[in-house]
């Protein structure tokens, strides 16, 4: 077991409170700006950024490093708000699209500003530029690897070993 170092232990510790801190802040605001939680406000972002406002579910919980289930029922909860719909892949009948509806889209415009307000005044605004650099830059690192065929592969085995043992991967 290779422990942490002191130095590790310290800069884990401040990206981990960090970012609690940062996405709390970030939620709560966004929750009381407009009723939206990050997660519902991400899958509209996505959805606006998409040729015709469209994407299948299981682009968009890959997009969103979202659980399939865990996307369903963000999707239900949200179709039920009117912010999007659900219809079947015209090309793939197996396939479901996630649709930004209109009141998607006006709730998505409205809330923007406040969210990138936000935004900016916890992370953009609190950091100088080579911070924000390099804090993109290690982000974008550990995403490249979070998404790497290992570890797909060693999250896929756990999730079998677990299955096996009639439990979940937690």
């Amino acid at each position: 077991m290779r422990w942490l170092t002191e130095d590790q232990q310290r800069d884990w510790r401040a990206f981990r409170d960090g970012t609690a801190l940062l996405l709390d802040a970030l939620g709560r605001e966004l929750d009381e700006q407009s009723g939206l939680s990050l997660g519902e406000y991400e899958l509209l972002v996505r959805l606006s950024e998409a040729p015709d406002r469209t994407l299948r579910m299981s682009d968009l919980a890959g997009d969103l490093a979202h659980s399939r289930s865990r996307l369903t029922h963000t999707v239900a909860r949200m179709e039920r708000a009117g912010l999007v719909r659900r219809e079947r892949a015209t090309c793939d009948a197996r396939g479901v699209n996630c649709v930004m509806t209109e009141q998607g889209w006006a709730t998505l415009v409205a809330a923007a500003p406040g969210h990138v307000r936000s935004v900016r005044a916890h992370l953009v605004d609190a950091l100088d530029a080579d911070q924000l650099a390099a804090l993109g830059a290690a982000m974008q690192t550990v995403v490249a690897h979070l998404r790497s065929p290992a570890c797909d592969a060693a999250r896929a085995a756990d999730d079998d070993a677990a299955e096996a043992a009639g439990g979940s991967a937690a």
